[in-house]
């Protein structure tokens, strides 16, 4: 009765099937992961950004890399802003994805160590080889809040590090290569500066990450589920199908080999 399924076609759709389902199974489970990191991403960045400013230095040190956990603390830092060695950072956008530079100044700190700080978005310069056009930073001493945040690296960020850029411009907030321009201890890392907010609201400090969304993982999770279990499904219904069809034909053969032959007059 089923004797087809042994055939070569049937074969091949039985084989495809089976390989479908584990892979259907194993993508809905990537978007499951994929959706739980989400939500413990958004869980950290709510926890970080609620909690309790606490000194830079706490956190960090030269050499030191931020790890995740620590992503968006809130921290503080007091000393004077090194304008002179201030670099910007290209290709990068604003809240509505225009793209400009984002304004990087070391604050030294009072014991001559340096931290980086990202004072937030300009647009670029007409002309991309000319420096743009900057707000002065602070003069004198001040106390930066911001959110710490780890090292850019090409592998992290997937930004190509350039070389031979025009004079103070960089590709990346590194505090390691800062370091070796600036000839000084720079802490790892870097602040994303919320306060105090500059006058003219420029540069455009940078917004809050969103940790608020979770995506459709979940729900492209579950429609790969349900695709591995309409596979199946959907081989039972082809093969009675196919059974039923065979049948209707050998019944309608076996009709057309019963009927009487017409009579020669």
């Amino acid at each position: 009765m089923y004797r087809f399924l042994l055939s070569r076609q049937w074969v091949i759709l039985t084989l495809v099937a089976l390989v479908l389902i584990p892979v259907m199974i194993e993508l809905g489970f990537w978007q499951f992961h994929r959706h739980q990191h989400r939500v413990a991403q958004n869980a950290l960045i709510a926890d970080n950004l609620k909690a309790e400013p606490v000194p830079v230095t706490e956190l960090t040190s030269p050499g030191h890399t931020v790890p995740r956990g620590d992503y968006w603390r809130q921290v503080t830092a007091t000393g004077t802003f090194d304008s002179a060695h201030e670099v910007v950072v290209r290709r990068r956008t604003n809240a509505d994805d225009k793209v400009g530079v984002l304004v990087l100044t070391p604050l030294v700190l009072a014991d001559g160590r340096a931290v980086l700080v990202n004072r937030g978005w300009v647009p670029a310069a007409a002309d991309q080889m000319a420096y743009p056009e900057v707000p002065p930073a602070p003069a004198g001493e001040v106390t930066v809040t911001g959110r710490l945040k780890a090292d850019e690296t090409t592998g992290a960020s997937g930004i190509k590090d350039l070389s031979g850029l025009p004079p103070r411009q960089v590709m990346l907030i590194n505090s390691e290569q800062q370091a070796e321009r600036l000839g000084r201890e720079v802490l790892g890392g870097y602040l994303e500066q919320t306060e105090p907010r500059p006058a003219g609201d420029t540069p455009e400090l940078i917004a809050e990450p969103d940790h608020d969304s979770i995506g459709a993982h979940m729900a492209y999770a579950v429609q790969w589920w349900l695709f591995a279990a309409g596979v199946p499904v959907g081989w039972v219904v082809l093969v009675r199908r196919e059974k039923r069809d065979r049948e209707a034909a050998a019944a309608a053969g076996a009709r057309e080999d019963a009927a009487p032959e017409p009579s020669v007059a």
